[in-house]
């Protein structure tokens, strides 16, 4: 999993509540266990026509978003079913970081397991993001993880709370494998004794 320390970029404005995980990714998209490929049907109903033409009001569809890796939405983000495809989709597009003032609890929890960093703000400093957001590629947002930090265009700063074992894991790119690794030495440790007693 790759590491989340500063990013900048242009964030997205999503001004839509309870986002569900079948808006973020379509059943139909569901067959695949890869978490490769999930991109192109990210808000799928919503990005493209009927007849599968980009739909140019979406917002990711629009010249100053299409590369956004940041994504401020509307509350309740990522309700719904559990689905773990949803932030393999955000991901796959390039979002690295979706802020609002609330999420589904199992999202949430995928997003930090997949390298994505939720962040929940207050109702006010969300407006503010928004306004910095809808002013397109004329103005990038920077999050520091370490700091707790999202730095607007002028200056502005919004601080953000982290649960302390989840910023560390983000931070040094450890889903539960990498997490397990890093116990490498103690596991073959125990394996080894464990064997020894065996055949003891």
């Amino acid at each position: 999993m790759d590491k989340f320390t500063v990013l900048e970029s242009v964030a997205a404005p999503l001004r839509i509540i309870n986002i569900d995980t079948d808006m973020i990714i379509p059943k139909q998209y569901l067959k695949t266990i890869k978490r490769t490929g999930l991109g192109t049907g990210l808000f799928s109903e919503m990005r493209y026509r009927e007849d599968g033409s980009e739909n140019p009001d979406f917002v990711l569809n629009q010249p100053a978003y299409r590369n956004a890796k940041i994504l401020v939405a509307g509350d309740n983000f990522g309700c719904g079913s559990s689905r773990e495809h949803a932030p393999w989709a955000l991901l796959d597009f390039g979002i690295r970081c979706v802020i609002s003032t609330s999420f589904a609890d199992i999202f949430y929890n995928n997003c930090f397991q997949n390298g994505i960093l939720p962040i929940k703000v207050s109702p006010e400093d969300l407006e503010k993001l928004f306004d910095d957001a809808e002013r397109g590629a004329n103005a990038t947002l920077t999050v520091d993880l370490e700091k707790q930090e999202i730095r607007g265009p002028d200056g502005g700063s919004v601080t953000f709370d982290i649960d302390p074992f989840k910023k560390h894991c983000l931070l040094n790119g450890l889903d539960g494998i990498g997490l397990t690794m890093e116990k490498g030495a103690a596991i073959d440790s125990f394996e080894k004794k464990l064997a020894e007693r065996a055949w003891a």
